[in-house]
């Protein structure tokens, strides 16, 4: 883990919510289309809206403690935001390179892989029980995912 705080909380909840909400989007998006060019979009939507929401989110949230520094505070909120940006953008490599479907479980390979490495990392900062921490986050991407991939199918069924 980084070893400045602001550094830190930015870069674990961007990369975090970046896989969390991309891989959702991307799941009902695909289940509900099966269009490449709306997963695009959708993708772009979130590394975009979502990269400064959740920088917004993070600058509040920060000032709201009323104990960091107005650098501090700066400093969380970019590492917010472009670690979800650049991320974010990552999961448009495998739909610009396979077939759509193909595309998702990559997709959902890198995301899943890349939070087992933050967890793992975190686990260890806190001498905390990686295998614990892994499963608990890998348990709610899981929710999120198979939520997602049940919704997309709904609309489509239901409004398509």
């Amino acid at each position: 883990m980084i070893k400045n705080h602001s550094l830190n909380i930015g870069f674990s909840f961007g990369l975090t919510s970046s896989i969390i909400t991309t891989l959702g989007l991307m799941v009902g998006l695909y289940s509900g289309t099966h269009s490449k060019p709306v997963v695009i979009g959708g993708i772009l939507t979130i590394a975009i809206a979502d990269a400064f929401s959740d920088a917004l989110g993070i600058h509040i949230s920060e000032e709201s403690e009323n104990r960091h520094t107005v650098k501090e505070i700066w400093l969380a909120t970019v590492a917010t935001f472009f670690s979800k940006f650049v991320f974010s953008l990552t999961f448009i490599v495998p739909v610009l390179l396979f077939k759509l479907l193909v595309a998702v479980f990559v997709s959902m390979a890198w995301g899943l892989s890349a939070l087992c490495l933050l967890s793992y990392a975190m686990a260890r900062t806190q001498k905390t029980n990686p295998v614990k921490v892994i499963a608990e986050h890998l348990s709610i991407a899981a929710i999120v995912i198979v939520l997602t991939h049940y919704v997309g199918g709904w609309i489509s069924s239901t409004f398509g």
